[in-house]
């Protein structure tokens, strides 16, 4: 708890020497940690650094290879995330662990041990949605978690943890899917937890964040903890040096273009969601050659429907659909694929990677009957591991073994792959939704300079994200996504980030018109 003068003293969580190795990977190298109770303390570190394989650990999802665990000074073996909420412990993933045939509600019942074997279903849906209300998140407690958007899932996570009651709250990049608002109404959650005695374990790439929120800051690099500092002895600028090794200042926006021809065209698309109701209303788009247009909103108004019907996995029910001059409202994947347009989905770990497979094979999924890697339907295994050794030197990917599992990667050395394999393909538009999501400076700032290449060599580039620093530092021309409706796009120096943030939460110009016809 804190004291009177605003200091915090008794330990939450005591852990020492903690190691965990996997397949050619340090993942932690004898770290130690201390939580205090009622203290917000943000893990900071690159990807890959340790951060999330440490609370992991702590959350029961690993064992560790050596070391130990107190908690409220009392000596634990954690086994299990069951075992972990049961000693008060709860973790926020930044990937979702909902099980995707249930609702909501039906997720956050789960874990919960003060419900019955056969508990109301309607008892549960009005305490996730009392807990969701209380805390400002939007969450349908009747929805089933596959319907969801990354960010309404983690949202969905957030109130169950909430929920729950858990003394220890661990959140594992909690604002990559928030608008500004909604990461201020989230702050003041987390801050009114730690003054109840609740103690929180802040993982965040974004150092202005980490300043705003923290009281104490620990980092790690390369699997080991190299300082523990209070918020108040140090900077953005210094905790940047400590992640990396070196200097690292924030990149400055990139000079804005102005497009040349057309290479999407939609007009009034719409769009069905997966529960039926109208996720797309009358969108219209023009991305044109050598641009980046940046789409900003909050998760869960329509982008995913938007990157599935440009990507062919979701018919429009009405509208038009061209790319590079021809109609493509009712082609396959593969056809669109042909005709030019790559994509960086947003669950790269589901969608954008075969996450059993090896780097290899992930590399080579768009050339696997092509030469040199294919030669019909045989493979040629030198040409494929040669092709794919060469993605990773060009870029920088961390793959201590080929054969290892992607889904053992770091979300940096992840997204990197994804990134190699759809700018190999040559392709003359690009589809960027939440390209740098959870990467640490280096690496976004390594996705961020692919994307400006990819511009500047006359393709065009759609981003779409909730990181407004990364719509107004990449996009030429900037629109807002809300309820399924897109705004006007706004050229770069037009767009204020107060204006697009009140687009955002459906505040801005035109606000009343889209809820009263929704």
């Amino acid at each position: 708890m804190r004291n009177g003068d605003g200091s915090i003293d008794a330990l939450a969580v005591r852990m020492r020497g903690i190691r965990k190795r996997f397949p050619g990977v340090a993942a932690a190298d004898g770290v130690d940690f201390d939580l205090r109770r009622g203290e917000i303390h943000t893990l900071l570190g690159e990807n890959g650094a340790g951060k999330s394989t440490l609370m992991q650990i702590l959350s029961g999802l690993y064992r560790p290879d050596a070391g130990e665990i107190e908690i409220d000074g009392r000596p634990v073996a954690i086994r299990s995330p069951r075992n972990a909420l049961a000693l008060g412990i709860g973790m926020l993933h930044q990937h979702s662990m909902l099980i995707p045939r249930h609702t909501v509600a039906e997720n956050a019942a789960l874990l919960m041990p003060d419900l019955s074997f056969l508990y109301r279903a309607r008892e549960i849906e009005r305490r996730v949605a009392e807990t969701a209300q209380r805390y400002g998140f939007a969450v349908d407690p009747g929805a089933p978690a596959w319907q969801l958007s990354v960010g309404e899932q983690q949202r969905a996570e957030i109130v169950a943890l909430l929920l729950r009651r858990a003394r220890i709250l661990i959140l594992d990049e909690p604002t990559a899917v928030l608008a500004p608002a909604e990461i201020r109404s989230l702050f003041a959650v987390m801050r009114g937890l730690a003054a109840e005695g609740r103690s929180i374990v802040f993982i965040s790439h974004k150092l202005d964040e980490v300043m705003e929120i923290s009281d104490r800051i620990t980092v790690l690099r390369k699997g080991r903890r190299v300082a523990v500092l209070d918020r108040a002895a140090t900077s953005e600028r210094a905790l940047a040096r400590l992640m990396v090794g070196r200097g690292c200042d924030a990149p400055a926006p990139a000079a804005a273009r102005t497009g040349g021809l057309p290479v999407v065209e939609l007009r009034g698309i719409e769009a069905f969601g997966d529960r039926g109701a109208p996720a797309l209303r009358g969108v219209d788009l023009d991305l044109r050659c050598g641009e980046i247009l940046g789409i900003a909103g909050v998760s869960g108004n329509g982008q995913r429907e938007l990157e599935q019907v440009l990507t062919g996995l979701r018919k429009p029910s009405a509208g038009r659909y061209r790319l590079l001059g021809r109609e493509m409202s009712a082609a396959s994947p593969a056809a669109i694929i042909a005709r030019g347009l790559a994509c960086i989905p947003g669950d790269r770990s589901r969608v954008g990677t075969a996450a059993g497979l090896g780097a290899v094979e992930n590399l080579i999924l768009k050339r696997r009957r092509l030469p040199p890697v294919g030669a019909g339907i045989l493979l040629r295994a030198g040409e494929a591991e040669e092709w794919a050794r060469e993605l990773i030197e060009r870029y920088s990917i961390s793959v201590p073994d080929l054969r290892l599992p992607v889904r053992l990667l770091s979300g940096g050395n992840l997204q990197k792959i994804v990134l190699a394999r759809e700018l190999a393909s040559g392709p003359r538009a690009l589809l960027a939704v939440h390209p740098t999501r959870g990467l640490d400076i280096g690496a976004a700032g390594e996705v961020r300079a692919a994307l400006l290449t990819m511009r500047d060599c006359g393709a065009a580039v759609l981003l779409i994200s909730e990181d407004l620093d990364e719509i107004l530092a990449l996009g030429d021309r900037v629109a807002v996504m809300h309820r399924g409706r897109l705004s006007g796009a706004m050229r770069r120096g037009e767009a204020h980030r107060e204006t697009i943030g009140l687009l955002m939460t459906g505040q801005g110009p035109g606000a009343e018109r889209v809820e009263a016809e929704g």
